[in-house]
């Protein structure tokens, strides 16, 4: 198994327990996928570089995980679609 990060930006614009239930959702699909979570920071509400869908502002989380390399494509196909997650970037961690 692989050390992997993955880094969402969620929406500003809705509730604390809709921003709870997101995450929860993405920490969820990587358990689904055999991934075992070993870290959540939570970033905070940061200024967006660019605007996104007419949005200046996100709440940043960043899910360090354990899996396998199958795995990955299969939970950045279920990022894409998830509702009130603005952008996903899944990284492989160095091993040193």
């Amino acid at each position: 198994m692989s050390k992997y990060e993955l880094a969402v930006v969620v929406n500003a614009q809705i509730d604390d327990d809709a921003r709870t239930a997101v995450v929860d959702n993405c920490k969820a699909l990587v358990e689904r996928f055999g991934g075992v979570i070993t870290n959540v920071e939570d970033w905070g509400k940061k200024k967006l570089a660019y605007e996104i869908q007419k949005m200046n502002e996100g709440f940043y989380y960043f899910i360090r995980f354990d899996a396998e390399g199958s795995a990955i494509a299969e939970i950045e196909s279920r990022m894409r679609i998830m509702d009130n997650v603005i952008r996903y970037l899944c990284v492989k961690q160095d091993e040193a």
